[in-house]
């Protein structure tokens, strides 16, 4: 009963991140929350698992790599990034980027480099921005702090009582994979869209407007509005209020739809041309500020005489989740939003009504004190050159980076644990104010220690329950039947590297490393051979995240800002994720004994 019991805890747990609206880290609580409930976990194990010495080393490492953001190492980096030639650029970007993702945090990598790719006057940034995360991704999987999966990995490892890995250990199956995928990325590259050679707008922004009660516009058609002329946009809904009070969309808006007071107006294009819909007799753009609904028909057009900033809504964000009416976004940021793009997905309605995503992008109307706000790291990637941070003094930047030095050279040579080492580098920069304790308050990443502290707990539970040998089983006797014979460790470990990768690209790659990794040590004994090949698969398997836009938020974050659709993603990710998954399943039993 309790097996059963696990099990619809956790298809539940993958349906609900597969399609809610809920944060991953509320959906993990509440599954973990749900098998505490029936005793099927101590409180013991419980928090044992969310103090877990790995997930506070993770937990250390991403702030230590906010202080190394500080430095200027990624801006002398992105120096380092162009050549005339798009094929030595790409090449560029792979030494340089994968090197600094082994050490640092991936997402601040992506987040710091994608502004000069985009400004780039060499080439066009579509086809530099999907390499630019793909590159991350390949680097994270050269050192044990890579990637927060590995980590993951490492402490389930620990778990079994195994000393866990060393901080080169992934070297040399990473080197090989990011030679193999690299090159096949450099030269995929080429099968990618064209635009965007430099810094714009994007085009694909959906801009909300309404119709006043005193507008001339009322009672004429949408030909006679001159709504159909619009240069650069184009009306593709009209949002009625029925005398029920009900909600009715219009759309295909035809050229004879009669406009109506109150009729609320939805374009989309160019949103550098928003001047056009201003300009419009007795319409008001939306532009969310904190009035009520009842004051919605109030001019709001002064915005539009500020500077406009685009930005990408990072999934650290407050505002996932909500709306913008709901997070009291003017208030919070002194900026109007202007319009919202979601890679072209259609978004329907008011836009101060729409829940905003992670990776989500808006056009902001600023004034200078939004670069003030001390939560704009926590909440936005800037599309744009104005830095949120302070620059630290040289003594600051010198204790900053030989700091770090020391602790990867101390854990390396067996000097120091690498928690040991993160913990004194903590202190130091604290105790040199290169970060404050407000720094880290404002970016602790407590969803990431919510996520991986849960998925600790429902492994735990998915391995105690029996529910783990049971797949196992079923797993090698599927096996069996498709090859047709008993199953041989290699068949086996490439079940496992598939399986992760599945999950990591439909689910999240800690949620695939946390069910898979006691599948893989289960088939491991069940087989007799060593557990490392396949630990190590199910490492490699959940950073393959090449052909989803959605896996990885290093990806999210370039295919918004380089205006991409889901196929520019699985035109080139099927080519790399078969050269990675090639390179890492012949290299990982030849490094890793059976």
């Amino acid at each position: 009963m309790a097996e059963l019991y696990v099990g619809l805890i956790i298809l539940t747990l993958f349906a609900g991140l597969i399609a809610s609206r809920f944060r991953p880290a509320t959906l993990f609580v509440a599954a973990a929350f749900a098998l505490y409930l029936p005793a099927l976990i101590s409180s013991q194990e419980l928090l044992h698992h969310y103090a877990n010495e790995s997930l506070v080393t993770l937990m250390l490492l991403l702030l230590g790599s906010m202080a190394l953001e500080r430095t200027r190492t990624l801006q002398w980096v992105s120096r380092k990034l162009l050549h005339k030639s798009q094929l030595v650029t790409l090449f560029r970007m792979m030494g340089w980027v994968s090197v600094t993702s082994a050490l640092l945090n991936n997402t601040a990598v992506v987040a710091a480099l994608m502004q000069s790719v985009r400004k780039n006057r060499e080439h066009p940034a579509q086809r530099l921005l999907i390499p630019l995360s793909y590159f991350a991704i390949l680097g994270g999987v050269l050192t044990l702090i890579g990637t927060s999966t590995n980590l993951v990995v490492n402490s389930f490892l620990v778990e079994t009582g195994h000393p866990g890995f060393g901080f080169f250990d992934f070297l040399p199956v990473g080197l090989g994979v990011l030679l193999v995928a690299g090159t096949t990325v450099c030269f995929a590259a080429y099968l990618l869209p064209k635009g965007g050679s430099e810094l714009t707008i994007s085009q694909d922004y959906f801009i909300d407007a309404k119709v006043n009660d005193d507008s001339s516009l009322v009672g004429k058609t949408v030909q006679q509005a001159g709504l159909r002329a619009l240069d650069g946009l184009f009306l593709i809904e009209v949002v009625r209020r029925t005398t029920t009070g009900e909600k009715q969309v219009i759309t295909p808006v035809t050229p004879d739809t009669v406009l109506l007071a109150h009729d609320g107006l939805v374009f989309c294009g160019d949103v550098k041309q928003v001047q056009l819909i201003s300009q419009l007799p007795g319409v008001s753009m939306f532009a969310h500020s904190a009035l009520n609904d009842s004051d919605e028909t109030a001019p709001h057009n002064g915005f539009l005489h500020n500077k406009l900033a685009e930005v990408i809504v990072s999934p650290t964000s407050t505002l996932v989740g909500q709306t913008l009416k709901g997070a009291n976004f003017r208030d919070l940021f002194d900026a109007a939003v202007v319009a919202i793009g979601r890679g072209g997905e259609r978004l329907s309605g008011k836009l101060g009504q729409v829940k905003i995503c992670a990776g989500d992008r808006l056009v902001l109307a600023t004034t200078e004190d939004f670069y003030r706000h001390h939560n704009l790291e926590r909440n936005f990637f800037l599309l744009e050159d104005q830095r949120l941070s302070h620059t630290l003094t040289a003594q600051q930047e010198a204790i900053t980076l030989l700091g770090f030095a020391g602790v990867i050279l101390s854990t390396a040579l067996g000097f120091l644990t690498l928690f040991t080492g993160l913990l004194t580098y903590l202190a130091i920069i604290l105790s040199t104010k290169v970060l404050s304790p407000a720094d880290i308050r404002r970016r602790l990443p407590v969803d990431i220690w919510l996520i991986i502290g849960s998925a600790l707990c429902i492994a735990s539970v998915f391995v105690s329950s029996g529910l783990a040998n049971d797949v196992t089983h079923t797993l090698l006797w599927l096996l069996d039947t498709v090859t047709g014979h008993n199953v041989t460790p290699m068949a086996a470990m490439i079940g496992v590297f598939v399986m992760t990768w599945l999950i990591t690209e439909i689910v999240t790659n800690n949620a695939a490393a946390a069910i898979v990794f006691p599948i893989a040590v289960g088939i491991a004994e069940s087989l007799g051979v060593s557990m490392m090949p396949f630990v190590m698969a199910v490492a490699f398997g959940a950073s393959a995240s090449f052909i989803s836009p959605f896996g990885r938020k290093t990806n999210l974050m370039v295919m918004n800002a380089g205006n991409y659709r889901f196929q520019d993603f699985a035109r080139i990710g099927v080519l790399v994720l078969l050269a990675y998954s090639a390179t890492a399943l012949w290299l990982i039993p030849r490094v890793f004994a059976w």
